[in-house]
Parts: structure tokens; sequence; C-alpha cells
């Protein structure tokens, strides 16, 4: 596609140039449209700029929409286990130790290339190795997620989740006897400064909360349900490091001394949101993987 360029006039004066070039741009998606800013297909006065950046007037924007590139991921034929499903999405309860999307370290098995043997069609927004995803969950973490089959499924879904209206509850299993019934961890999270493989609480951190409240005590160990109201990079992972309550199994962030797990004892048990086209309500709840059941079958016996 060849550049094309925008002089701002009054109409777009102040806004930002995402929701600019979203309305100059009829056929592309706002997501899109920030995917372009940050991937360095859109200059304002030939500098790159953020997707918040307010446009000035006589301000030159200049943009191209990038080739579209082929999908070189091979679909598997890899069991997936549907929670709810039609044209628009689907909600799938992820398996403990399947990688959500393909990256270096991960070029088969991913539940991306699972969803494309399973569906004809997904959203493209994320780009060619994220199709149809709309949040993840690591690795080791199971149950709930959104799958897009569309970009107008996408849009929307993505909109709910900025805008806090997806209701995401966890379970875990922590280390220590937690005292309070309920409370909030509201402590910002960024990259740790001494080790870059990892997320850390840091002060220049953006802002992360997390509600929990305590199922079942135990001796040594705790049961615990959470409620995210962000949805940072191993945001409860490190919530719970931070307030010395880390996860049982964390290989990342937890003790030296834990319980066998198979990676950290977490589950995406509850999600709930507004169906993006249809406008209906949707909750879904399913249970942990059974190595966690087993888990907490143990310590309520031993500890």
């Amino acid at each position: 596609m060849d550049k094309q360029t925008y002089v701002v006039t009054e109409e777009y004066k102040n806004k930002r140039i995402d929701k600019v070039l979203t309305q100059l741009n009829l056929t592309a998606s706002r997501s899109q449209i920030q995917s372009w800013i940050k991937d360095g297909y859109v200059t304002v006065n030939g500098e790159h700029v953020k997707s918040n950046y307010k446009c000035q007037l006589s301000d030159e924007l200049a943009w191209e929409e990038p080739e579209v590139q082929e999908l070189e991921i091979e679909p598997e034929n890899i069991p997936l286990n549907i929670i709810y499903e039609d044209e628009h999405l689907l909600v799938v309860n992820k398996e403990k130790g399947m990688v959500v999307h393909p990256s270096h370290g991960h070029r088969t098995g991913t539940l991306v290339h699972a969803l494309l043997y399973h569906c004809n069609d997904l959203s493209g927004i994320n780009g060619v190795y994220r199709p149809g995803i709309v949040h993840r969950i690591d690795k080791d973490t199971s149950g709930l997620l959104i799958v897009a089959k569309h970009d107008q499924a996408h849009e929307k879904l993505s909109e709910q989740l900025s805008n806090k209206e997806i209701k995401r509850q966890y379970e875990a299993i922590v280390h220590g006897t937690i005292n309070h019934d309920k409370a909030t961890i509201d402590a910002p999270i960024g990259r740790d400064p001494n080790d870059r493989q990892k997320m850390a609480v840091v002060e220049n951190g953006k802002p992360a909360i997390t509600h929990f409240s305590v199922v079942e005590r135990f001796d040594k160990f705790s049961h615990v349900y959470c409620d995210l109201e962000t949805g940072r990079t191993h945001q409860i992972r490190v919530h719970f490091q931070y307030i010395d309550h880390p996860l049982v199994g964390d290989p990342k962030y937890g003790r030296r001394k834990t319980l066998d797990v198979q990676g950290q004892a977490l589950h995406a048990r509850k999600l709930s949101f507004i169906h993006p086209i249809t406008g209906e309500k949707l909750e879904f709840t399913c249970e942990p993987p059974n190595i966690f059941k087993e888990t907490l079958e143990n310590v309520s016996k031993i500890y």
C-alpha cells in the first residue's frame, strides 16, 4: 500500500493519533492502527510517536499499511477442551503445560496450533503468531481463555478488557497461612531491574491490583481466590511473592523448598464478559486440573 498523508485540521486537534487514524482508515480497526504505530508504520512530522500522542493543528500524519504476512504456522491436531463456541468466539479451558502461542522456544504444540486445526478463521489483530488470542495465561497456569474468530469480535473484547469489564477469577495454593479473610494487593509491577527475565513490584511499574479471599487455611499453606482488576504479566505470582506468600510450585517466583505440582499452582477458574456481537452476558466456571485438586487434598491431610 502506498504511503498516505494527512494534515491535521481543527476537527482532529488534541485527539489521540490512534483514534484519528481509525477514523481516516475505515477498513482498519483501532487495534490494527495501534500495531502500525508500534511497528513504525506511522509518523508525525517525520517522527515516530506513541498511540496516545495528541494531534496538533497542522501536524502532518504519514502512514502506510504493512503487507499482510502469510501465516506459516502449521495447524496441529491437538485436543482442545472447548467450554463454549459460536461463529464469533470460543472459550477454552487451556490445560496446564500448554503454551498459548508460538515463540522462539515453542514452535509447535501451542494453543494457537490447536486452534488453527479446529477453526477455519481466527482474528488477525494480534498478528500471525497470535491469531485470535485476546488475552493470555502462562504455560503452567491452566484455565479459561477467550479466543476471537474475527476482528470485530476481537476489537470489542479488547475494549472490554481495557475497560476492566471482563471479570477473571483465579484460584491458587500459596505458601503460609494468610490471616486476612479478604484483602487487596495494590502494588505496581514492572521489569525486575536485577533480572530481566522476571517481573517485580517496582516504584515506576504499571498499576497492578489483585483482590483475593481465603477459601481454606492449612498449617503451612492457604487456598485462595484472586480477582484481577488489572492484568499485568505474572501479576498474581509477583503479588503473592511480594506479600511473602509465593505460589506453591512456582519455579520463577516461588520457594526452593516447595511442593511438586508441575509449575505454579494457579488456575483461571471463572470468566465473565459481554458477548461482543449479541450483547449477552456470558459466565463460565471450570474446575482445576487433577494435580491441583490432589495437592489440595494432600495439604489438608498433612498440613
